[in-house]
């Protein structure tokens, strides 16, 4: 392995490699601060204006933008409540709460360290064990992976600050939501009421924006009295009592993130939601998430940039995407004619070492760039609201509309910023809703993949050993506070 990172290192430490790296993840902090951009769209973009440089430069740049990209939307999140990446999603349940309180500029200072860590620790990992690791992805087929989805369907119900039946019928509102558009299995329109705009779905963008950005403006401005942040420049700035605080979040996060990348189709998303939902129930603090814990911060950030140096994994070994952004760049390596799997790590050994390497030396750049300006970033939060809701609200309807250039999608927003602020009104949980949302039809694929893999049998999928085992932990979750709940009435009936 020394050998190789050796050899990577002397392809990545090029000037002109290094030039595009820094270009890469500055290009990508700049498209993760536009709602609705995302990684996939700035990485499918740019890669025409990759294709006179040699494929190892290219790839570095590319790269560089996807997990530049994780983090530009960790600022959007944080200040305005507003998910530049859908992997930002569940950061904005607490780092926005931070920064109302003032601590903006703490909550980004933690995103960066715990992403920068989680990005050595999962390269670390990635360099040592890509091979076996994607010996034990290929096992994961489609009852594994449906598996995977209700797990984590089942463990933000059950983390869910509240009742457990509201958080339920949030998520399968969101699975509802989900399944509008052509059925995976069949083919045919549903839930579509004729429209030709529903026909491919609700994406999850439009969702996420609508319900975070646009309901927190509707909601603030029938709450009334909201003004400008005027924290103390102290108060931007991390403390040591907060990454300690942190410290076990961030390895935490950085192990699901990992673990989760690894799995073709899981994505940076679903693994900072299990992170934060874990962190949750780990916490002395449990009460304060959702309200401004750090570790709610720190965990899915470590997750998500973890999950996102992972991906690769799948992506270059078997040649199967780990996530969106990586569909996008395998797509790319096919265009610089390059066939990614298991034979690329001997045949071209300097561009898949040049291209590990550079992700130390982009997460580095990331690192010191963002961590200084953390406390910049949040002056944001000073600007009247007066000022800052329209811009809000324009940014939150030109990046919708950019998405496919549909003004249909600007309809969304505003239909999903209404849905939020009804939400926030009635105090219903968001988190269960946009994980249904996210994950649903990835589970109906999963789902009808199994049902043609075990010949419409659904029952054989319990002759699946991990996929048994992963349904036995949800099955564990769901039922474990029904039953300290009946232990606690025994209790106090037997005390009296």
């Amino acid at each position: 392995m020394l050998e190789n990172l050796l050899l990577g290192a002397s392809t990545a430490l090029t000037p002109m490699n290094l030039l595009w790296c820094f270009a890469g993840v500055v290009l990508g902090t700049v498209i993760g601060l536009l709602p609705g951009m995302g990684s996939a769209t700035g990485v499918a973009i740019l890669i025409p204006l990759t294709l006179t440089v040699e494929p190892v430069t290219a790839l570095i740049l590319l790269a560089g933008i996807y997990y530049g990209a994780q983090y530009g939307g960790t600022i959007t999140s944080v200040l305005l409540s507003t998910p530049g990446e859908a992997a930002s999603v569940v950061t904005t349940l607490d780092g926005y709460q931070m920064a109302r309180q003032g601590r903006a500029g703490a909550a980004l200072a933690i995103a960066a360290i715990g992403s920068f860590v989680a990005a050595i620790l999962s390269l670390v990992l990635l360099a040592a064990l890509a091979p076996p690791i994607a010996q034990v992805a290929l096992r994961f087929g489609p009852p594994e992976n449906l598996a995977v989805m209700v797990l984590a369907l089942v463990t933000m119900v059950v983390l869910t600050t509240g009742s457990t039946l509201r958080a339920a019928a949030m998520a399968c509102v969101g699975v509802l939501i989900a399944c509008v558009g052509i059925d995976a299995g069949t083919g045919q329109a549903r839930y579509t009421f004729g429209s030709i705009n529903l026909l491919s779905g609700i994406p999850y963008v439009e969702v996420v924006i609508g319900l975070f950005a646009v309901g927190e403006v509707l909601h603030q401005i029938r709450v009334g009295g909201a003004r400008p942040i005027r924290a103390r420049f102290a108060d931007l700035v991390i403390r040591r009592s907060d990454i300690r605080e942190s410290a076990g979040a961030i390895g935490r996060g950085s192990l699901i993130g990992f673990a989760l990348g690894t799995l073709p189709g899981a994505g940076s998303t679903l693994a900072s939601f299990l992170a934060y939902g874990v962190e949750k129930r780990v916490s002395r603090n449990r009460a304060q998430f959702g309200r401004g814990a750090i570790q709610g911060v720190a965990a899915p950030e470590s997750a998500n940039n973890a999950a996102a140096n992972a991906n690769f994994i799948p992506t270059l070994t078997l040649g199967i995407p780990g996530g969106a952004t990586t569909a996008v760049l395998l797509g790319a390596l096919t265009v610089y004619g390059i066939q990614p799997g298991p034979l690329l790590f001997t045949e071209q050994p300097e561009l898949v070492w040049g291209l590990l390497v550079s992700f130390f030396i982009g997460n580095v750049i990331l690192l010191v760039l963002n961590l200084p300006l953390a406390p910049v970033f949040a002056q944001l939060l000073r600007v009247p609201y007066g000022l800052l809701y329209p811009m809000i609200l324009v940014t939150s309807f030109v990046g919708a509309f950019a998405i496919d250039n549909n003004f249909f999608s600007v309809v969304l927003v505003l239909l999903f910023g209404f849905v939020g602020y009804g939400m926030k009104r009635l105090d219903l949980p968001m988190a269960p809703l946009v994980v249904g949302v996210v994950i649903g039809g990835l589970m109906e694929k999963a789902l009808v993949q199994s049902s043609a893999l075990l010949d419409g049998n659904m029952w054989l999928i319990f002759t699946q050993p991990i996929a048994v085992v992963i349904g036995l932990v949800a099955v564990a979750m769901l039922s474990a506070p029904m039953v300290a709940r009946r232990a606690g009435r025994k209790e106090h009936s037997d005390v009296r």
